[in-house]
């Protein structure tokens, strides 16, 4: 039986011959969705005499054919299924073997024509590679045509970035670390954005170091794979991967998967595709040989594809000259940090402070505790930490507590053995033990019952604890990063949080800022946050006028960096390439902050404080237009209308800059005693 299957806006044709074909969220069935109202086991296809039966198993939210729900039903060809949102259409078998035409002649058909085919379409990508030789045209035709060539879903190819590679000698596992993924690829030939996190870069990387090709029917319940969280993360099923190979050294890796079916892939297609690699590298080469021609030679050709990049790069360095100069501001205005917090935007005095802790905690391997509002980046945070501390290698591993009953936190945290609760159909490795070596983020710890409070706190204090449904004691190394918006202190004083644990927790604590209290950054972030949704929806950022721009400083943010990102996306939805205030939300406009309230100048304006509120606006207006112009002094009194002279009084009248300039002038002090 063929079944066609659209989720999520993807397709794959899978063809099915079991009698009995289970279908739901559960790792067990034989077709598995990922759809959240899809039911855990929601409906079975029965074949039998040739007639085929759905099904429905009692689900939550029923199994349609045609449009009609049903409870068992017979279907037939044309006839489309549809399962919590996903559509399965049925569609006719390839037709069976024969032996002889009209004529009495022998046929091919059946495993000897689908050869044939696959001779035929191999031999026809062969001559399109060899025929290829400008590199990036060349290596979204070899994943394309590896997709097409076994029926994958997506497809990656990961190249080494040349860097020691020459120095490498012959024989040297490769490093899949310092590849980059080259082309990410769709079956329907589309870029898939944010490639390196939708690949699992073990399973890329046991290809590589081993210069041999893997292949998994079932990734998830495949042994060699155990503890790799991108492979559960990703929910992988059928995995192929291949090393790309140049002059006898591994420089690349081929990689292709199927998420929605085990078993997409056979030996076969293992075959076909080491083939397909081999004439893949050939091509390559060719193309790595043609370039370097034609750079020696100065040829006409590649004076030609030259000025073609300079003009992309600066066509992407004018379209990205906002967050450039935003990066620079801030690295200019912040105390250069030992470790690499890129992933945060920030310049302010509240930021410098946050990085100097930073570089502190990273050095130690202490359990730590971030306290901030919703929307300041606390995973950011823990990630930086992980990242650039001595368990970078290791894995990290996060969980929200607060999206989770009880039950369940405490079978994803300590693991469950099969048939320890209903629904508990296989082993399952916990947070904790998946985490091991590395790092466990625990967001929201503060949502956490009391119940499994004390469960937590015996695992930090004997660094071991007992699967759910078996008696093994598992020991772990972790070191635990927690999070929590509420006050847990507080919490503790009123008996609703476990001071022991507290206490085990908060050996290093770290206050994030509100986005209301370094509205210095807001510039520099508004500018970062525009530029990166301008770049995902494939458009230029349009530019922040100044009016805007005050307007975006003077609101309190009480969703935070959050919220400011929602402002952004909104703005380049509304805008079409001319920004202003007008676009922006109705709560940032009149300036709603925390339950609706006023902010900022409003708040006076209603209190009746006008000359404040005049000072307030005029004071927050200098402020944005400093951060807008990067500190020039020039540039933010042209902006605002004013001379030179009068901003400067104005500067000296509201103490702008003095924090700063005292800061500076104590760093010139301390550095002329040492």
């Amino acid at each position: 039986m063929k079944l066609s299957v659209i989720e999520d806006g993807v397709r794959a044709d899978l063809d099915l011959d079991q009698p009995v074909v289970t279908i739901g969220r559960a790792l067990d069935n034989d077709l598995r969705l990922q759809s959240s109202r899809v039911s855990r086991h929601h409906t079975r296809l029965e074949t039998s005499d040739g007639e085929s039966w759905i099904i429905d198993l009692g689900s939550a939210n029923g199994t349609l054919v045609n449009g009609e729900r049903v409870t068992r039903r017979l279907v037939d060809v044309g006839d489309v299924i549809t399962i919590g949102g996903v559509e399965i259409a049925i569609e006719p078998d390839r037709p069976p073997m024969a032996a002889t035409d009209d004529r009495g002649l022998a046929t091919l058909t059946g495993e000897a024509r689908r050869e044939r085919e696959n001779l035929r379409v191999f031999a026809k990508i062969t001559r399109e590679l060899t025929g290829e030789t400008e590199l990036m045209r060349l290596l979204r035709l070899i994943v394309d045509s590896a997709v097409a060539l076994v029926g994958g879903e997506r497809g990656f190819v990961l190249l080494d970035d040349g860097r020691g590679s020459e120095e490498r000698p012959r024989g040297t596992p490769a490093d899949v670390e310092r590849m980059t993924v080259s082309v990410a690829r769709s079956f329907d030939h589309s870029d898939i954005v944010v490639p390196r996190s939708r690949l699992s870069m073990g399973i890329a990387g046991r290809a590589a170091r081993e210069g041999q090709p893997v292949l998994s029917v079932d990734a998830s319940q495949d042994d060699r794979f155990d503890g790799m969280a991108s492979v559960e993360e990703l929910r992988l099923r059928s995995v192929m991967s291949f090393p790309i190979f140049l002059e006898g050294k591994v420089i690349g890796v081929l990689y292709v998967d199927n998420r929605l079916q085990y078993g997409a892939f056979s030996a076969d297609d293992l075959e076909l595709m080491e083939l397909f690699s081999a004439q893949a590298s050939i091509a390559i080469k060719n193309a790595r040989l043609v370039a370097s021609l034609r750079e020696k030679n100065g040829s006409l050709e590649q004076s030609r594809q030259q000025i073609e990049r300079l003009n992309q790069q600066l066509g992407r360095k004018v379209r990205d000259q906002g967050n450039e100069l935003a990066v620079v501001r801030r690295e200019l205005d912040r105390e250069r940090s030992r470790y690499d917090y890129s992933s945060m935007v920030g310049g302010s005095d509240a930021m410098r402070a946050v990085f100097r802790s930073l570089d502190r905690i990273v050095e130690s391997d202490l359990p730590v505790l971030v306290h901030g509002e919703s929307g300041t980046g606390k995973e950011l945070i823990a990630r930086a930490i992980h990242r650039n501390g001595g368990r970078k290698e290791k894995a990290f591993v996060s969980e929200n507590c607060a999206a989770l009953p009880d039950t369940l936190l405490e079978s994803e945290l300590f693991g469950h053995v099969r048939g320890a609760f209903t629904g508990a159909y296989k082993n399952k490795k916990g947070l904790l033990e998946q985490a091991d070596g590395g790092t466990l983020f625990l967001d929201e710890i503060g949502d956490m019952s009391p119940e499994m409070q004390k469960k937590l706190l015996r695992v930090l204090q004997e660094g071991e604890f007992r699967v759910l449904g078996s008696d093994r004691l598992v020991e772990v190394d972790v070191r635990i990063l927690a999070a929590s918006h509420r006050d847990l202190q507080e919490m503790v004083r009123e008996g609703t949080f476990r001071e022991d644990l507290f206490y085990r927790i908060a050996v290093l604590s770290l206050d994030l800022p509100a986005l209301r209290e370094r509205r210095d950054d807001i510039p520099i972030l508004a500018e970062h946050l525009l530029l990166r949704a301008a770049r995902e929806a494939g458009c230029e950022a349009p530019g922040l006028p100044h009016d805007v721009m005050t307007t975006l400083c003077a609101h309190d943010w009480p969703g935070n960096v959050r919220e400011l990102e929602n402002e952004m996306r909104r703005l380049l939805v509304l805008s079409e390439g001319q920004v202003s205030t007008e676009h922006l939300s109705e709560a940032v406009r009149e300036g709603r902050g925390r339950d609706g309230q006023s902010s900022g100048a409003a708040r006076l304006l209603e209190a009746g404080d006008i000359k404040t509120a005049v000072a307030d606006l005029e004071r927050r207006s200098i402020e944005a237009a400093l951060a807008q112009a990067g500190g020039n002094k020039s540039r933010a009194a042209e902006a605002l209308g004013i001379s030179r002279f009068a901003l400067q009084r104005k500067l000296d009248k509201y103490g702008i800059g003095k924090t700063r300039r005292r800061t500076s002038a104590a760093k010139d002090s301390t550095a002329a005693e040492e």
